[in-house]
């Protein structure tokens, strides 16, 4: 009769822990991210014709066109290179001086 008060305290002791540790992971792991994910939104919604791009895969081009999804990149010297590719293709974003 004595020990039936400690299985509930074990319970709620371990309830408490799970909840510590959810928090401890969602802090950790989630949250940075979601701010990763809101710093590479408005990096991409901030960018303008002119402005020079590294895309992800590391070539170094200037921005010739956007559209919604989609940008046009002008790569090296010859003016006849352009490429269209992905938003999301983009990785920095170097504002034209």
């Amino acid at each position: 009769m004595l020990l039936t008060g400690t299985g509930t305290g074990s319970i709620l002791q371990m309830v408490i822990v799970w909840g510590v540790f959810l928090v401890f992971l969602y802090f950790m792991l989630m949250r940075p991210q979601k701010k990763e994910q809101k710093r590479i939104s408005a990096m991409l919604a901030s960018m303008e014709v002119g402005d020079v791009v590294v895309t992800t895969s590391g070539f170094y081009g200037v921005l010739i066109d956007i559209t919604d999804e989609d940008v046009i990149v002008e790569f090296g010297s010859n003016r006849n290179c352009r490429i269209p590719m992905r938003k999301s293709a983009i990785q920095e974003v170097e504002k034209q001086d």
